[in-house]
């Protein structure tokens, strides 16, 4: 593939009620982001959580191995560093990277806390918010662990194509255009392997580049035969 260019991405915003979201955004002042910084580090002192305004946010873990593993993309009004809330000393459990330079809210999360403190059912809409991406963190270590790195690749293309998709008289096209080696990044993987995968999947009619150098899925129903898909909502099955 091409060297990375990502566009902005057609999938939907977070699903949180106009109350919570308005919070959130009354509690934000906003701040610059520029491409190729971190806003945080895993490990770090966790005191802010972020909304993506604008630009591109790319969410990495390290492996055992210390590998770079990529676990979200994160879009206009996707929340991030939302783990964190209600510990004692938190820390960020991963760290996010600027892909695309842009603008951010910035909650300061003991604001956050003293906020949904005093309103119940706010506060346990939060925490089911929040279950759900502890859920899909799950459902991708859960891919990995069980069909290894070719489950892992075929589970991604599947979570971009929910997340970035666009329905095409041929196939399902993913506005998101990534190296092999950012491909690779998802899957704990190397881009050699990802390159052989690719090719046999293009060799089964299941995929093909555009001529723009995205991805187009033939068949779907190969990749999740492949994995035995559980068929997991879209709320889980997605890579923000």
């Amino acid at each position: 593939m091409q060297t990375s260019v990502l566009e902005q991405p057609t999938a939907k915003t977070f699903n949180l009620s106009t109350e919570l979201r308005d919070l959130l955004y009354r509690l934000g002042t906003e701040r610059k982001i520029e491409k190729d910084t971190y806003l945080f580090h895993e490990g770090d002192k966790a005191d802010e959580i972020y909304i993506l305004k604008s630009g591109l946010i790319q969410i990495n873990k390290l492996t055992s191995d210390g590998k770079e593993m990529i676990l979200r993309i994160c879009k206009k009004e996707d929340i991030f560093g939302e783990l964190t809330l209600f510990g004692e000393q938190p820390t960020y459990l991963l760290s996010s990277l600027v892909i695309e330079s842009g603008e951010v809210f910035v909650i300061k999360t003991k604001l956050l806390e003293e906020a949904l403190m005093s309103n119940g059912s706010l506060t346990l809409e939060y925490l089911k918010w929040v279950n759900n991406h502890m859920r899909k963190f799950q459902s991708k270590i859960r891919d990995l662990l069980l069909n290894g790195k070719k489950g892992a690749l075929y589970s991604t293309l599947i979570r971009l194509a929910n997340s970035y998709g666009t329905e095409t008289a041929e196939g399902i096209r993913i506005n998101l255009s990534l190296t092999n080696q950012e491909l690779a990044k998802f899957c704990a993987a190397t881009r050699e392997s990802v390159n052989r995968m690719l090719s046999e999947l293009r060799k089964q009619g299941a995929i093909r580049m555009t001529k723009d150098n995205h991805i187009l899925i033939l068949d779907m129903a190969y990749l999740k035969q492949q994995i035995n898909c559980e068929h997991c909502p879209i709320e889980v099955c997605n890579i923000n």
